[in-house]
């Protein structure tokens, strides 16, 4: 018999290996705007938007001073945080350029719209929102049609600064 996960279950959050505490600290903060919510001695930190405990978790248990994963090797992809709306994407992404971060990638899904980037230690990071789920194409089978449209970035970012 298979087993089915509850429609409810939902990722808690991504605890990633970094190289420099201190430096991952300083990206997830001032690039991406979340807070440290705890700090877990010399080697670890939690950290959120708004009140939730965490949403990420970095770490250099195991490596402190280490070189980036090569891309062709397993592992994370990316981690995606979903903002509420395309406003608030767009002031995000603006932010991400404005911070000089390469944005190496950026789509129209048809559900939603992302944008592409890594982190300093090289993790790939998506910054994503939704559509309403009424505006998805799904097909006479219920599968829903998703599709890798390109995104205009600069409009994005002006949404957001409009809104």
């Amino acid at each position: 018999m298979s087993y089915t996960a509850p429609a409810e279950t939902r990722v808690g959050h991504v605890h990633l290996k970094v190289s420099d505490l201190e430096r991952s600290i300083a990206f997830y903060r001032d690039v991406l705007g979340f807070h440290v919510t705890l700090r877990y001695g010399e080697n670890a930190a939690f950290m959120a938007a708004g009140s939730y405990h965490h949403h990420l978790g970095l770490n250099t248990w195991e490596s402190l001073g280490g070189a980036p994963s090569p891309k062709k090797n397993a592992g994370l992809y990316h981690a995606a945080f979903v903002y509420p709306d395309r406003a608030a994407l767009g002031r995000a992404v603006g932010q991400v350029r404005a911070s000089g971060v390469n944005i190496y990638g950026a789509a129209d899904h048809g559900v939603s719209q992302a944008v592409y980037f890594d982190d300093p230690d090289g993790n790939g990071i998506e910054l994503y929102w939704d559509r309403d789920p009424t505006l998805w194409n799904v097909d006479s089978d219920g599968v829903i049609e998703m599709v890798n449209s390109p995104l205009d970035i600069d409009a994005l970012i002006s949404d957001g600064r409009t809104a």
